[in-house]
């Protein structure tokens, strides 16, 4: 697949959307630099590359990465991993991953398709990775029940950022004042009555994307209240509101990235 570009193979946040398919649970493909990466391939990721027009063909990744171990978040890393490798014939490609993904009573990737990679890397916080062409860094921790990173790809001289599950703290928006495209995993229309849910709200997105300023902003990972208020109005009011251009993706679509 040539260009710069991200595509948005599903766009389904939480359990519920996940379970019914109401949006896909795939993951995001990240092409840049000349290097292909998957980003948390979730349940449906190998139909959806499938499927895709044009077809996306694993055989070309250079490498997956997990931001954590949750299943919506790494449900097909397995299939996508025995994919890239022809089943473990052929010894490529890397795998980037939090500890907890790899280690201890969560671990989420097969030990026997480890050894079909060229390396397996643990991603730690707030540290810089390189695959080939293709750099990225790692964010701060998030707060969420899995040891969670976002991720920020630079290309061209500039940054597009992954905040992907956390809850709300002071610093969050700070620690991605370097992101010129910025994407949010926003699951809730309204924090959750209970106080325990860990997942960003549309009104704490609206706070960082206040703050960072970026010059582009894409909301994703729905869950069940953000599809009821309808992702691409919601959207379009935070783009009068703010004077950003922000956008709710939708499966499939497509955002070439042009460089700064």
């Amino acid at each position: 697949m040539p260009g710069d570009l991200i595509k948005f193979l599903g766009t389904a946040g939480a359990r519920f959307v996940m379970a019914k398919q109401l949006r896909y649970s795939a993951g995001t493909l990240v092409a840049l630099n000349g290097g292909q990466v998957i980003l948390d391939p979730g349940p449906g990721t190998l139909l959806r590359c499938a499927k895709s027009r044009p077809p996306i063909d694993l055989l070309g990744l250079d490498g997956v990465i997990l931001t954590h171990a949750h299943i919506d978040h790494s449900g097909d890393v397995n299939a996508v991993l025995d994919a890239m490798t022809s089943g473990g014939l052929s010894r490529r490609g890397r795998l980037f991953a939090p500890k907890e993904c790899l280690e201890g009573p969560n671990a989420v990737v097969l030990r026997y398709l480890r050894a079909g990679l060229e390396e397996v890397v643990v991603l730690k916080p707030e540290t810089e990775y390189a695959l080939g062409p293709l750099q990225f860094a790692t964010s701060i921790r998030h707060r969420h029940p899995a040891e969670t990173y976002g991720v920020k790809f630079r290309q061209g001289g500039q940054t597009i950022a992954f905040l992907v599950d956390t809850e709300y703290f002071d610093g969050l928006a700070e620690a991605y004042s370097d992101a010129d495209v910025l994407v949010l995993n926003v699951v809730r229309r309204q924090p959750h009555e209970s106080g325990t849910v860990m997942h960003l709200s549309l009104d704490e997105a609206r706070a960082v994307i206040a703050k960072v300023r970026p010059r582009k902003a894409i909301l994703t990972h729905f869950g069940m209240t953000m599809l009821r208020a309808r992702p691409r109005e919601l959207a379009e009011g935070l783009s009068k509101d703010l004077g950003i251009e922000v956008i709710a993706a939708s499966d499939g679509m497509t955002l070439e990235v042009g460089r700064s």
